[in-house]
């Protein structure tokens, strides 16, 4: 058992030293071995013997020598990012995004194809598609499949319990496509890959607190908390918390959700009836009939100026920012991420959030939070697909946590 134990002592160390020069060099790369000694505190002979597994694995390469006035020219050591790639897939939109990506979260390719209200197993049948394509469009070596998916999951298990969107229940997509492509596969919630996608690439790398809010068709969030991504049975689906009492009836069942009253479905609503009452709403010249009115439209009109959508875009933003006021008093996030198609209202939006949580919340009126939009890109996909690539580089190769 004592020999046992100290072999499993053994592996162990090995391993957290692998991660740790490994991590070092996704860092700070380029650096030489010295430099990662210094870095990691590791023995000079460990360092090398672990750079040199990582060499042998392809992972890390060296880039040449660097001129000293005195002793042997140092080797640099960097990342070889695309030693390996990652196929990833965006399910949370109306037309299913499937990419390839390297080691940096770079989507190498990436390909779009409309849903047309596929549920169940057409559903199903169109990823199994994407990632069909997928494989076929590289040579590179895989490290596996990350999948961003709406609804309740449980990332352990990699189990979509609810999408009901896509008449998902209890799916094992994990499972079923580990099985048909013998890769490793990660599942997470969509809004949690934009958290990560941003908290490890974007401008608030390896942020200890942060929560990433999306208002769009639906509404969630995702929530880190001292450097832990907060997982759990429908964590961050905010958008169903009642905010008006006998309300429209939501897609859930209930009666009041958030997302009657701010989603862009529910603007979209509101819009319609606000032309059908008033024909000098521009909306009215840029479609022939109410019911042709689309959230985009609706944002183009606002933004042109036209003053009928003002009231619409002002209550938007009460009901958000009252949300996100109850959101900062329970987690005490001093800067919120917003996504989603509603950011296009623009600053007006923002600020109107802004003085929301300021005026509702005791941390608001103290330390105001930072409430700004993701800042690596404005292309929800592409988000989603780098922060379910993010997993695998956990997850595989030990990287971030």
């Amino acid at each position: 058992m004592l020999v046992t134990a100290a072999k499993a002592t053994h592996a162990q160390t090995r391993r957290h030293n692998n991660r740790l020069v490994l991590q070092t060099v996704y860092d700070q790369s380029p650096l030489s071995r010295a430099d990662i000694t210094r870095a990691t505190n590791l023995t000079a002979t460990t360092v090398s013997t672990v750079v040199g597994e990582l060499l042998e694995e392809g992972l890390v390469e060296e880039l040449g020598v660097v001129s000293t006035e005195r002793g042997k020219p140092p080797t640099l050591i960097s990342l070889a990012k695309d030693a390996r790639h990652i196929v990833a897939l965006d399910l949370s939109r109306n037309a299913f995004q499937g990419s390839i990506l390297n080691l940096r979260g770079e989507i190498q390719y990436r390909q779009q194809i409309p849903l047309h209200n596929r549920t169940g197993d057409a559903a199903l049948a169109l990823v199994y598609s994407i990632v069909d394509d997928l494989l076929s469009a590289t040579s590179t070596p895989l490290l596996g499949i990350g999948i961003g998916a709406p609804g309740i999951i449980d990332a352990g298990t990699n189990t979509i319990h609810q999408a009901a969107n896509l008449g998902w229940f209890d799916l094992a997509l994990g499972d079923l496509l580990s099985a048909r492509y013998h890769l490793h596969t990660q599942v997470i919630n969509d809004n949690q890959a934009v958290l990560l996608a941003e908290n490890l690439f974007g401008t608030y790398k390896n942020s200890s607190d942060l929560v990433v809010v999306r208002i769009g068709n639906g509404i969630g969030a995702a929530i880190m908390c001292n450097g832990q991504l907060l997982h759990g049975n429908g964590i961050g689906e905010i958008g169903h918390i009642v905010v008006v009492e006998g309300g429209n009836r939501c897609m859930c069942g209930n009666e009041g959700c958030l997302e009657t009253v701010a989603s862009s479905r529910a603007i979209v609503k509101q819009a319609r009836e606000l032309a059908s009452r008033h024909h000098l709403c521009m909306l009215n010249r840029l479609v022939d009939s109410p019911e042709e009115i689309t959230i985009e439209l609706v944002i183009q009109a606002y933004r042109a100026g036209d003053l009928l959508l003002e009231p619409l875009v002002h209550n938007l933003a009460y009901h958000l920012g009252s949300m996100l006021a109850h959101l900062v008093s329970v987690v005490g996030a001093p800067r919120i991420l917003l996504c989603g198609s509603l950011t296009e209202f623009g600053p007006a939006l923002l600020h109107g959030i802004q003085r929301e949580v300021q005026r509702r919340s005791l941390t608001g009126r103290l330390t105001s939070p930072q409430i700004e939009v993701v800042t690596l890109t404005t292309a929800l996909s592409d988000l989603i697909v780098m922060g379910a690539s993010a997993t695998l580089l956990a997850n595989e190769l030990g990287l971030f946590w």
